[in-house]
């Protein structure tokens, strides 16, 4: 395998280039408070994956917060800048994945033509009920397996997946008229939220193949913007679903690649922006036990992770401690200062929050990688396309001020 160098920056007070190994897999932890730049990194070093990786690599953006079909455009708002460092502002191909029929997620027609005149591809993507196992589905609706409800849910579930076929919500509806040990007030409260599953339009009798979905040719960005971030899960279930998918098949395909066999699936970066939705602190989430797993499982089959947060307190402290790679913004909550502290490494000469009190400036960071042992305070480099965050803060401003 060919050394792959991302550059992401260059060192604060000698200038010069700095670049974190992406050969192998890595995990890498992106934090910052609110307008730090820790979303912009995550797109510049999405950038350098794409320009090294193309074809190579699978490349997927969690985007919950619907702003990085922006990397389509190049930089126009920082063009100076990112020739001033030596580079050429640029668009990046990019597939925008949308749970569920996209006309219905945006409301808009408009919107997607917007997005498709701005070169954006825009597909939908859809699961099988039998995606979820007998617990998610009860965690989806927030029913406990021991409860009324959630054991006839439980069953119901649980005895379409013997069959080891695909079903759907409809499979699971008949399957619980049909237990004569449920009683008839859990079964109408059953039929009434998975009534409302199937309105979601994110099922399907024949799911979406991830080779249809994600393109080697494309950045893709998994947009759960689109989704309730409410209560139901939503959010959560799609990701699990997809990491649990990739996880999957590519455990499978790295088995082919070891014979010397073609692969349909290469090797993954996912890229997951405010990951504390994803791996809570102190709670359960539909997704949190299938990203550790990723985290921890990863390297063999090519599963490499970027989580970034403004919360590092928030994330549980089981992912944090499998990332070999922080990169650090400015933050000022003692909580999150001491969360991220307890990363020190024994090779420091200080504790992180030492040197995360000398960051001031937006764009600065601190990168410190376990593979090189080494602790740099960098500036990260101008992205070559559009930021989308930036642009909706500064719209905002701009409608504040006038």
């Amino acid at each position: 395998m060919a050394e792959v160098n991302l550059r992401i920056g260059t060192e604060y007070e000698a200038n010069d280039p700095v670049y974190m190994k992406a050969t192998g897999s890595r995990a890498v932890f992106i934090c910052g408070k609110r307008g730090s730049g820790k979303s912009y990194t995550m797109g510049v070093i999405v950038e350098e994956l794409f320009n090294q990786e193309q074809g190579k690599a699978t490349i997927i953006i969690v985007d919950p917060m619907g702003i990085y079909h922006t990397m389509s455009l190049p930089n126009e708002a920082q063009a100076d800048q990112v020739r001033n460092a030596g580079f050429l502002t640029s668009g990046f191909p990019i597939r925008l994945i949308v749970p569920g029929e996209p006309l219905i997620r945006y409301g808009d027609a408009a919107v997607l033509a917007k997005l498709r005149e701005n070169g954006v591809e825009v597909t939908q993507l859809q699961i099988n009920a039998a995606d979820l196992s007998s617990e998610a589905w009860c965690e989806l609706f927030d029913i406990g397996i021991n409860e009324a409800m959630g054991i006839a849910l439980w069953r119901a579930v649980d005895t379409l997946h013997e069959k080891d076929q695909p079903f759907t919500v409809d499979d699971i509806l008949a399957e619980i008229e049909r237990d004569t040990r449920a009683k008839d007030t859990s079964k109408e409260a059953l039929e009434n939220r998975l009534t409302v599953a199937n309105r979601w339009g994110i099922f399907a009798r024949e799911p979406t193949a991830l080779n249809n979905v994600f393109s080697l040719s494309h950045v893709n960005v998994l947009d759960l913007s689109v989704l309730d971030a409410g209560t139901k899960g939503l959010r959560n279930m799609v990701l699990d679903v997809v990491a649990r998918r990739l996880f999957t098949e590519r455990t499978r395909e790295r088995r082919r690649e070891e014979f010397g066999l073609s692969t349909k699936l290469p090797r993954v970066w996912l890229a997951i922006d405010e990951a504390h939705q994803f791996v809570p602190k102190g709670r359960t989430s539909l997704c949190k036990g299938m990203l550790i797993r990723w985290v921890k499982e990863g390297r063999q089959p090519g599963l490499s992770l970027i989580v970034a947060t403004q919360q590092p307190a928030a994330i549980d402290p089981e992912l944090l401690s499998q990332c070999d790679v922080i990169i650090a913004h400015k933050i000022t909550t003692w909580d999150d200062i001491y969360a991220l502290d307890r990363l020190s490494a024994t090779y420091m000469t200080g504790d992180l929050k030492s040197y995360i009190r000398s960051l001031n400036r937006r764009g600065e960071a601190l990168l410190v990688d376990d593979e090189t042992e080494s602790v740099t305070t960098i500036r990260v480099r101008p992205r070559f396309s559009s930021h989308g965050g930036a642009e909706i803060q500064e719209k905002t401003t701009r409608k504040s001020l006038f």
